[in-house]
């Protein structure tokens, strides 16, 4: 009975989180983005300490309830797991002693790493956010793909149930290491069940800690059992000492497998109030093991410079941003680097497809984490999707007031690169698609117009720069702030009060 219910809430857990990042025509509503706020690594970074109290009690009273039934990676490797178990019929695991220096090690690092801002490891082994940037960069272009190939069948019927969509890559990089995460964690889950849990994520070596001492565990009664293992070879958490009758209750993950293969019913899920059980390595457990943080180089800018030598050649100037644009609500990029585990959940809900993952942008500390590109659109002047979903309080959630005022960078107008001033030509496209008028188009010669900046009442929002005709270089691009301000409000000077007699004809 508690088998079948844990394996329903991991299937209900497991499927809303994943359709929720894969769902970009919005058939969920934007409220289920809380489901990413019980997670724990979210919920500690963005300081919820009510859900954190919540899951410490929940494992201090029944176990490791997380990594078997909230965790979506967790229950993604279960599934791996059942797979390989269906293709292989009489295959078996079997008990293996804890890793303790590799996972404490690992612990350590990533606490080290966090407390110095360095936070592109704790993105990297986060399992929440790991399964995230799995799921947006190698599952959700699969799928858009899918519902491509369906917009063609059904159109062809006169059906128009579906609507073509964008399904190319983000980041080449992001989905490099997205795929890599999945191959790894998959290969694992399918020779070995839940040893990146038990050996590799930094949140399953912390829960395991707590779950030792926790009022329910899984016992085993020494008078009935007769060391048979068979509960052994069904424990994919390979925490089964059979012969010793001993649970390391550190890396059992509470999936109750185990319970229903005793055939002298030796097994029981019960209070504990003895330190029966726990395995000889346990008594190192207390230790943190310090581990050395190994220090990285930035890379060398080099498409910069090479950006630059075509910018020469061309008589133009380049339209290189020197300071990433961070998304609006994310307050400094400080904030945003050290709260940001690069969930891609808001890379994943963006409307307009503004936000991608980082590649060197804001250097290798912030690898992975989201910045604001307008190759394909421009932030939306109403748009506060991306506040709303982020579980990390990287991006605060804000009001439709607010975002209008938020500067996330100021408009760059480089007259060298306008055709207006290159070629002779009437534009005027930068400031026909600027909500604020932060770019007005002021006398320039021959009865032409040019644009004219002002960075006061420009938010950053992208809309001159991602319709600006010029290239190889923009004419028109934003510069990012490091730290967002407040833009003043914008006031139209322009309108005239018009007296209309009486019908107006």
């Amino acid at each position: 009975m508690l088998r079948k219910a844990r394996i329903l809430l991991s299937v209900v857990f497991f499927g809303l989180i994943t359709f929720y990042f894969l769902d970009f025509a919005e058939i969920l509503p934007n409220g289920f983005h809380r489901l990413a706020h019980i997670q724990f690594i979210p919920a500690l970074v963005s300081l919820s300490f009510i859900t954190l109290v919540v899951l410490m009690l929940v494992t201090l009273l029944f176990g490791r309830i997380y990594c078997s039934t909230i965790c979506p990676m967790g229950i993604f490797q279960d599934i791996i797991t059942w797979i390989s178990k269906k293709t292989a019929k009489k295959k078996r695991f079997r008990y293996s002693p804890a890793k303790n220096i590799l996972r404490w090690g690992i612990l350590s690092v990533t606490v080290v790493a966090f407390l110095f801002n360095f936070t592109v490891v704790l993105g990297l082994l986060d399992p929440y956010s790991a399964f995230g940037r799995m799921v947006v960069n190698v599952f959700k272009p699969v799928y858009m793909l899918g519902n491509n190939l369906l917009e063609t069948v059904f159109s062809k019927f006169d059906n128009y149930t579906f609507y073509q969509v964008d399904a190319s890559l983000l980041s080449i990089s992001s989905f490099v290491i997205g795929l890599v995460t999945f191959l790894l964690i998959g290969f694992l889950a399918w020779k070995y069940g839940r040893t990146w849990c038990n050996t590799i994520c930094p949140v399953g070596t912390l829960l395991g800690f707590f779950s030792r001492f926790s009022l329910f565990k899984i016992r085993i009664d020494e008078e009935k059992c007769n060391h048979c293992g068979l509960c052994a070879t069904k424990c994919k958490a390979s925490c089964i000492n059979s012969k010793e009758q001993a649970i390391d209750y550190s890396r059992c993950v509470d999936c109750f497998d185990c319970l229903g293969t005793c055939n002298q019913n030796a097994l029981r899920y019960t209070i504990s109030f003895g330190a029966k059980g726990q395995t000889a390595a346990d008594a190192s457990k207390r230790r943190f093991l310090v581990a050395g943080l190994t220090t990285a180089a930035v890379a060398p800018k080099v498409m910069a410079q090479a950006q630059n030598v075509v910018a020469a050649a061309s008589g133009m100037k380049s339209d290189k941003r020197t300071t990433p644009i961070i998304p609006p609500g994310s307050v400094s990029q400080e904030h945003f680097q050290a709260h940001c585990t690069s969930c891609h959940l808001c890379v994943s809900k963006c409307p307009s497809h503004v936000l991608k993952p980082a590649f060197m942008e804001y250097g290798l500390g912030g690898m992975m984490q989201p910045t604001v590109y307008f190759e394909k659109g421009f932030c939306n002047f109403d748009c506060t999707v991306c506040g709303n979903v982020c579980p990390n309080g990287a991006i605060l959630p804000l009001t439709k007031e607010q975002k209008h005022l938020t500067q996330m960078g100021k408009v760059v107008f480089i007259e060298e690169n306008c055709i207006v001033y290159r070629d002779g030509t009437s534009c005027g496209a930068c400031s026909e698609h600027c909500p604020t008028q932060a770019l007005s188009m002021i006398p320039f010669k021959d009865g032409l117009t040019i644009p004219h900046v002002d960075t006061d009442i420009c938010v950053g929002c992208g809309g001159c720069e991602y319709i600006c005709p010029a290239r190889p270089f923009r004419a028109v691009y934003i510069e990012g702030n490091a730290v967002q301000q407040e833009a003043k409000p914008f006031i139209d000077n322009h309108q005239e009060e018009v007296q209309v007699d009486d019908f107006g004809f």
